[in-house]
């Protein structure tokens, strides 16, 4: 008999375009996700903001903040003086140099959460980053200090995208990346509680690099070895012209939505006694 677990299942990059909206928000409805994040810097934000009241309640909806792809809300003279969002590797080399304007990245955070509030009507009810970005030391302390100019502090939980060494060694999908991101968010867990945000404790989830690796492993590979309070991250949608453009990874959305939909992931979580669950 499985032991009963709590699992936040949390769909990444709601608004990015509009058929990963519209593969999320079915997902959602059947059940078969519990949590989404939204790019409220993407148009297909906008677009399609109203189609997540059925489900406020039901499942966590919360910001996705996002600074590697698109273009910002506001000027970043610094961060996009060409009025895009530089690609994650640019902004890491940004990062260690030095080189990140702190005020200027709480500015553009600023005005992704307005986004977020303007079209949803509430607050987020968790903070994440698109590519872990939220973790990066100048946009941690940018992120906890308009969370908490904001009044945030014990409503908003923030994701720590780490886990302990141990659980990700014995996961055998996407340890490499696992590792790296732990890296990078080393202490932000423990910043986070001392400024007044929950964090979630155990986060898998992180796809290989070989993408011949069935989609069925790569989950139940994802939900083992499972944290006091884990979050799994996803990348289910519909693939359209517009994701194209942006994003190379298309059929692995579309094989992970046909997967996360299926009698087999329901049949998984029934046999490992899995509640997927909206938050902490």
């Amino acid at each position: 008999m499985p032991i009963f677990r709590n699992v936040i299942l949390c769909a990444d990059d709601y608004g990015l375009t509009d058929g990963v909206s519209r593969g999320i928000a079915e997902l959602a409805q059947m059940g078969r996700i519990s949590a989404t994040g939204a790019m409220t810097n993407m148009p297909g934000w906008r677009r399609n903001a109203g189609h997540l009241e059925p489900l406020k309640g039901r499942i966590g909806i919360g910001l996705h903040l996002n600074l590697t792809t698109g273009s910002p809300l506001g000027e970043m003279p610094r961060l996009a003086p060409s009025g895009r969002l530089p690609l994650l590797e640019a902004l890491l080399g940004m990062s260690f140099k030095g080189r990140l304007d702190r005020d200027e990245i709480a500015r553009e955070i600023s005005r992704q959460l307005d986004a977020f509030e303007d079209a949803f009507g509430e607050a987020p009810s968790f903070v994440d980053g698109h590519q872990h970005v939220h973790v990066l030391p100048d946009v941690r302390a940018a992120l906890l200090q308009v969370l908490k100019e904001k009044g945030y502090a014990g409503r908003v939980w923030l994701r720590d995208p780490s886990d302990r060494a141990v659980a990700i060694l014995s996961r055998s999908v996407g340890r490499g990346k696992a590792l790296l991101v732990k890296g990078l968010a080393r202490g932000f867990a423990r910043q986070a509680n001392a400024s007044g945000f929950a964090t979630n404790r155990g986060f898998s989830g992180f796809a290989p690099f070989d993408l011949s690796v069935p989609v069925e492993r790569i989950f139940e590979t994802a939900l083992s070895r499972l944290g006091a309070s884990p979050l799994v991250m996803c990348h289910p949608g519909h693939v359209d012209d517009e994701l194209r453009t942006l994003d190379p990874a298309v059929e692995s959305r579309a094989a992970e939505f046909e997967y996360l939909k299926s009698d087999a992931f329901g049949a998984m979580l029934q046999d490992r006694g899995i509640s997927l669950v909206p938050g902490l």
